[in-house]
């Protein structure tokens, strides 16, 4: 139960064939009134028409398999990760924590500058997302799966470590650096979740009255998936896991509106990533994580902080300009109480790795080279 193996996906003809007619006989529905309505039909024709004829099925598989993917079992569930491993005795060991709608793949092109830089990177998929193995029960939020962290780092030998994430990651980073504490160096947080402080309420920045009329633009036009992978996980996932055409809309339309519009990121490497979902049939079960754990969330959003939510260990933060939640120094320090490293980059949005991969490597060793 304790052994880590090497891993590769199994795609077989079979699905690859299925999956093609599918993107060939899918049933468009009538063009948007307004461009406000989601993603616009015209893009979503030609993703899908490049998908089914020019892009290399198999592309997936081959990325993964050049950059080392390995499987354990913890708590009864695989876990697929990513292991490169720095050629330095004293490189430092960082496991890294993806969110929805993103995968591994994001980290692919920042494991080659940071093992030389001397860190061992360790990047597992998030119970129910791409290869790892989907609960089969409920109970697998947040801290389930910190938890399940610290049982890979310690099983990989690593006793003494950081942690890095966005989205879902930067919830599981900071459970696991209370839940670990005694082998968690630092986290690295992009952005940190925090709400506003209810004794600067009257004394507000610029800044901060923006990330107040963010948050609010948010929630009134930009909530509706959050809501449902909540409420109705299993509802969506039909849809998800049935229709390439409805996956790509769902995931696209935030890779779109997240990212920093001038980020270029490769159709081709949006495709891998939408792949991650499709073969595994991983529409439901990475919604599921929203039902778990969304609530917890929307306290650290909004708050009001409780005694638990408070994190002690060094933290570093990262807050990109196109970010979806852009708490203020002072509005974090209230749940990070040890903020060692806190930078507002120019240029970069929800998806860092995958955006701005110079700019990522260097905000992790400007924080980690300070306590490894």
């Amino acid at each position: 139960m304790d052994e880590v193996e090497s891993f590769s996906p199994t795609v077989t003809n079979e699905e690859l064939v299925d999956l093609r007619f599918r993107l060939r006989s899918i049933r468009w529905p009538e063009a948007e009134t307004d461009p406000r309505q989601g993603m616009i039909l015209d893009d979503v024709k030609a993703l899908c028409e490049y998908w089914a004829a020019d892009y290399d099925m198999r592309r997936v598989v081959k990325r993964l398999d050049a950059a080392g993917l390995y499987t354990t079992s913890i708590d009864g569930i695989d876990i697929r990760f990513l292991h490169a491993r720095a050629d330095r005795d004293d490189a430092f060991p960082l496991i890294f924590t993806h969110g929805w709608p993103g995968s591994v793949l994001e980290y692919l092109g920042v494991l080659d500058p940071l093992t030389r830089a001397g860190f061992h990177c360790v990047v597992p998929w998030l119970p129910g997302y791409g290869w790892s193995g989907k609960p089969a029960e409920t109970g697998w939020g947040v801290t389930r799966i910190a938890r399940a962290w610290a049982t890979l780092m310690a099983r990989l030998g690593y006793g003494r470590y950081g942690a890095q994430g966005s989205d879902w990651g930067t919830r599981v980073s900071a459970a696991l650096g209370q839940l670990d504490a005694a082998h968690v160096a630092g986290l690295h947080l992009m952005p940190p979740l925090a709400p506003p402080d209810p004794a600067t309420i009257h004394e507000l920045t610029t800044d901060e009255q923006a990330t107040l009329a963010g948050l609010k633009r948010g929630a009134q036009t930009d909530a509706g998936y959050s809501t449902v992978h909540r409420t109705r996980p299993q509802t969506i996932g039909y849809s998800l896991v049935d229709s390439p055409a409805g996956l790509a809309a769902w995931i696209c339309e935030k890779i779109d509106s997240w990212a920093d519009p001038r980020s270029a990121i490769p159709r081709d490497e949006v495709i891998d990533n939408l792949m991650t979902y499709w073969l595994p049939g991983a529409g439901a079960s990475s919604a599921r994580l929203y039902w778990e754990s969304l609530a917890d969330v929307a306290r650290w959003i909004e708050g009001p902080l409780e005694s638990r939510d408070i994190v002690d260990v060094p933290t570093g933060c990262t807050v990109f300009p196109f970010e979806l939640q852009r708490p203020s120094r002072r509005w974090a320090a209230k749940r990070f109480v040890d903020i060692r490293y806190w930078n507002e980059p120019e240029q970069g949005g929800h998806f860092p790795a995958w955006e701005v991969p110079v700019i990522f490597v260097a905000e992790i060793r400007a924080f980690f080279d300070q306590i490894r």
